[in-house]
Formats: structure tokens, sequence, C-alpha cells
């Protein structure tokens, strides 16, 4: 460990957790209370204490730049540096106006995990590299705190995939959990987390694109962020063959530890199933989608997330997916068809519950997660894991910008 001194004077009693996801369709901001427990000469994180979440909308024009720079790409280097400026001054403003006006700050810490403009699929001949902006000293500045950002990039120079990170302090969330419980993040990508019993490290990978699909198909066919509620998929049916030519991506068949972005699953791959469905209706294009997000999902879990007999397995499902109730039936089927989910292995009619049952609210587990990953910069412990992301063990995931000057919580 380093020296756990090196970020603050003392571990932090109230940090936020910041993110804009692959959705890119506001600012989540998670307050925590972290609880931490000695062990010899260091300092574990055990648990967290929820004290405020919400979506921030992005400042002024920020939002149609972020999604512009998503879809488009940036246009020169000047662009890259003012979006990489703006975006940490607003996600370091959030952060300290969630704070206040929930009335739980100071805040000690901002952990800002920034917006995903390039993330690696694993693919290509050049190897793994990501990208996220939100430059960390204009973090701190605006936040008024010190900053933990570019929290993947260690996670990729030690060997591993930069992702799944939530996978990595799912232990600390879940912690009261029953085991083995697996965990689905509904973001703009799923992916698994699987917490075995006896301890053993969690495995996780990306399974497939889950709201840049349906998200991006919305944008698309009804001018809409989202199909709000899944309501517009529900009123049609998927399409076989649509279905098949969707399943029939070489990412799906990759090994774990894998993961992907909307490099692989953005907008020229949402072109490419557009021109496929040109003959559906709107809603049975959304419909297929969201079957395909579930069985992909489903696939996933039952190939690499298993390890063994599946039975008393639980399954938990968090992400602003889960709000898409044309999405939840069909993992429920999904599911059900390979004896997957009942909880605690009964017979429950329900294959999945919301994460909420187990006491981490579904919309702010990304950003509780990062706050996570903060709290543990903070005090030098390590998150990375090789049944994760395929990283070497031992790394201390993010770095550090100082808070501003007469802010006495950090060096």
């Amino acid at each position: 460990m380093h020296d756990p001194h090196r970020a603050l004077h003392r571990p932090p009693r109230c940090v936020a957790g910041v993110l804009s996801g692959t959705s890119a369709d506001g600012i989540d901001v998670a307050v925590v209370a972290p609880r931490y427990e000695p062990r010899g000469s260091a300092t574990f994180l055990v648990g967290l204490e929820q004290l405020a979440f919400t979506t921030a909308p992005f400042p002024d024009d920020l939002g149609e730049r972020v999604q512009a720079a998503l879809e488009r790409g940036l246009d020169g280097l000047g662009a890259v540096a003012l979006l990489h400026r703006d975006l940490g001054r607003a996600f370091g403003a959030a952060a300290r106006r969630v704070a206040a006006e929930a009335g739980v700050g100071p805040l000690d810490l901002v952990a800002s995990h920034g917006q995903t403009v390039h993330h690696h699929d694993g693919v290509g001949p050049e190897g793994p590299a990501t990208l996220q902006l939100g430059d960390g000293d204009e973090v701190a500045e605006a936040a008024g705190c010190g900053a933990v950002t570019d929290l993947r990039t260690r996670d990729v120079a030690a060997g591993g995939e930069g992702a799944p990170l939530v996978a990595l302090v799912d232990d600390v969330l879940f912690r009261e959990a029953p085991r083995p419980l697996a965990v689905l993040n509904l973001g703009g990508i799923a992916n698994w987390t699987v917490l075995a019993d006896g301890g053993e490290p969690a495995r996780a990978f990306d399974a497939g694109p889950a709201g840049a699909l349906l998200d991006g198909l919305a944008r698309r066919l009804m001018d809409r962020p989202f199909d709000e509620g899944g309501a517009v998929a529900l009123s049609g049916s998927p399409d076989a063959a649509l279905l098949t030519r969707l399943l029939d991506h070489p990412f799906l068949l990759a090994i774990p530890p894998k993961s992907t972005g909307r490099d692989t699953f953005g907008e020229a791959w949402i072109e490419r199933v557009l021109a496929a469905a040109s003959h559906l209706s709107d809603a049975d294009v959304l419909a297929t989608a969201a079957r395909f997000v579930a069985r992909v999902a489903a696939d996933a879990l039952e190939k690499w997330g298993l390890g063994g007999d599946p039975e008393g397995l639980s399954v938990a499902v968090g992400g602003g997916g889960i709000h898409n109730a044309a999405v939840g039936a069909a993992l429920d089927v999904e599911l059900g068809q390979r004896g997957l989910g009942a909880p605690n292995g009964t017979s429950s009619p329900r294959r999945w519950t919301p994460t909420s049952a187990f006491g981490v609210d579904p919309d702010a587990r990304e950003a509780l997660a990062f706050a996570a990953l903060g709290a543990r910069f903070a005090v030098g412990e390590p998150s990375t894991s090789p049944a994760a992301t395929g990283a070497l063990a031992g790394r201390v995931l993010g770095k550090w910008s100082p808070g501003p000057p007469g802010d006495s919580r950090g060096r």
C-alpha cells in the first residue's frame, strides 16, 4: 500500500461519487459516508452509508456537446481540451451542490469517473486503451476538496480491461447480501458481477450493449432520449430474423475478461441495426432490442458467470435499464429458460430482484461504486482483481488532485 496519508490527513467522512455514463443523460452524484476497519497498520473500506443521490442535468449546452462527441467524435485537440475542462467543472460543481442541498457536507473528497469517450473492445491489434474526460484539477477546484479521477487507466496499465470497475467494490456494496449472488448492471453496457460463496474473488465481465442500443434506437426512431418504461417495446413483438442477426456479433463470443463500449456498440452499429430493421415497425425494433439485451445478459451469465452448480443463485439487477419493463420481462424469460435466478433456489415466478432488495439503490449503484473506489484511494487500499478485470492485483486506482488552498482536509 502507498502512504495512507498521501491523499488525506484522515480517512474521508463524506465522499461523492460522480459520473456521466455511456448514455450521457446527466451527471449521477452519490454522496456517502464510508465505514472503515483497521487491520494491523492498514485501513480497509468495509461499507458505505448512502447520504444522497441525484442525477443532475448538464449545465448550458454541455449535454449536447457530450452527445455530439460520442456520436461524431471531437473536431481537434482544442475541442478535447475544452470538453475536458468543462466536464471537470460540471462534475465538481454537481458534487458540491448535491451535498449542500442534502445538508450532508462539507465534502472531504470527490471520486469522479468522468465521461468515457473511448474504451477498447479487446479486439483491435493496437491493444487496450481507455479515455475519460473531466479534468481532476477542475473537479477539485469546483468541489472545494480533493478529487480522485482517471480510475480506469491504472487497471489497463496493469494488464486489465479497465472494466467493469463496479465489480471491484461489489463485495462492499453487497456485503450483507446472500451468496452466491449475480449482480447485473444495465447501464449503457450490461455487465455482471458474480459474488461466490467462501470469499472467492468476484468474477466480472461486460456482457454486451444495453442502454447504448435501447437509447440509441429511441433517439433515432422516436426522437426521444429513451423509451420510457419500455412502453413502445412492450407494444411490439421481437423479430426472430433481426434477433439472430444481432446475436451474430464477435464480441458476444469473446471469453472474459472482456469489456466494451460505444466505440463498438455506438452510432455506426446503430446505423447497421436500423438498416437491417428497415422493414419493421418502431415497436418491433425496440421489442427485438429489449429481447436481445436480455438474451445476451442471460447467455453470458450461463457461459461464464456460474463456475459450477447454479443452485441457490440470486440475481440482482440495477442501472437505468431496470426501468425498462420490456427488458425486465424478457430477462425473466431468458433466466427462466436456463433455470437461473430463482431467489434462494425457490420456485418464485420472478427470476431477478432489484438491487434495492439488498440495500443498494439501483439507480445509484455506479456512483456508489466510484465513491467506494475513491474512499479506498484515500487510505491506500488496492482495488485491482485478476478475476474481475484481468489486471494484476495490488494496484490503487485513480489519480489525485489536492483541494484548493484553505481545504484543511487534504494535502
